[in-house]
C-alpha cells in the first residue's frame, strides 16, 4: 500500500502525457521500476504494459469520436505492429535492451531538430501517398516499431507520431489518435505475452490502470480541445524529456 499511492499518482501523469503526444513510458515505467526494486524486469515491464494498455484503450475511444482516422492507413499499421510486438516482448527474456539506448538517443535527437526547425511541419493535415502505397508503408511502420515497443518502448509514441507526420503527412492531432490505435495494439500483443508466461502483477497493475485511463481521459479531452498547434509544442517538450532521461542514463552507466 506505501507504493500503490505514488504509483497510481505517476500511472494517472503517464496517462494525460501519452494520450497527448507519447512519451507515457517516460514517466510510468522509471517509476515502477525504482519503487518496486527486486522485482525482474520482464514483470515489470508486463505489470507496466497492463496499466498502459486500459490508458490507450480510453484515449483510441476518445480520439476516434472526435477525429477522423485513416482507417486504410492506420488498420494494416496497427496488425503489423501488434504481431512484431508480440515477437518483440518474447526478445525481452533474450536480449538486452539497453544496447538500444544510444542509437534511440540519436534518433529522438534527429526528429526533435527536424520538427523544431520545420515550422508548420504537422499543422496541417495533407495526406502524402495513393492508398495502396500508404497501406505498404503502414505495415513497415508497424512492424518496426512494433516490435520496438514490445522489446524496449521508449520514445515509442513519439516515434509513432513523428511517422504519421513525416511519413504520412498527417497533422499532429491526427497523428497523435492514429499512434495511440496502433500502440494499443502493441500493448494488447505485450499483455497476451506476459500473461501467458506468468509476468504480470495484476493488483498493482489494475490498480494503475484505473489512474491511467483518468489521466488518458484528461489528455485526449485537452489536445482535441486545443488543437495540432498545441500538440506539436507539447510533443517536443515530450522529447527533450525522453532525450535528457536517456541521456542521463547512457553517461551514469559509462
Amino acid at each position: 500500500m506505501d507504493i500503490l499511492l505514488p504509483l497510481c499518482a505517476f500511472s494517472l501523469l503517464a496517462g494525460f502525457i501519452d494520450a497527448v503526444v507519447g512519451g507515457g513510458g517516460l514517466i510510468q515505467l522509471p517509476a515502477i521500476l525504482i519503487l518496486m526494486p527486486g522485482v525482474p524486469f520482464p514483470t515489470l515491464l508486463g505489470t507496466n504494459k497492463l496499466a498502459s494498455m486500459f490508458g490507450t484503450s480510453m484515449a483510441v475511444y476518445r480520439y476516434t469520436r472526435h477525429v477522423a482516422v485513416d482507417w486504410s492507413t492506420v488498420l494494416p499499421a496497427t496488425v503489423a505492429a501488434f504481431g512484431f510486438a508480440f515477437l518483440g516482448s518474447r526478445a525481452v527474456n533474450l536480449l538486452n535492451p539497453a544496447v538500444l539506448r544510444p542509437l534511440v538517443l540519436v534518433l529522438l535527437v534527429v526528429v526533435a531538430i527536424y520538427v523544431f526547425l520545420v515550422k508548420e511541419l504537422g499543422l496541417i493535415h495533407q495526406p502524402k501517398h495513393a492508398s495502396h502505397k500508404a497501406r505498404w508503408l503502414g505495415i513497415l511502420v508497424g512492424s518496426v516499431l512494433g516490435f520496438y515497443d514490445g522489446f524496449f518502448g521508449p520514445g515509442m509514441g513519439s516515434f509513432l507520431i513523428f511517422a504519421f507526420v513525416g511519413i504520412f503527412g498527417f497533422d499532429f492531432l491526427s497523428a497523435s489518435a492514429s499512434a495511440k490505435t496502433v500502440n494499443l495494439a502493441t500493448n494488447l500483443a505485450s499483455v497476451i505475452y506476459f500473461a501467458a508466461t506468468d509476468q504480470i502483477l495484476y493488483a498493482t497493475g489494475l490498480a494503475m490502470a484505473a489512474c491511467n485511463v483518468i489521466g488518458a481521459m484528461l489528455g485526449t479531452r485537452l489536445a482535441i480541445a486545443r488543437g495540432s498547434r498545441f500538440v506539436r509544442i507539447f510533443f517536443l517538450v515530450i522529447v527533450a524529456a525522453l532525450i535528457t532521461k536517456l541521456a542521463h542514463t547512457i553517461f551514469a552507466q559509462l
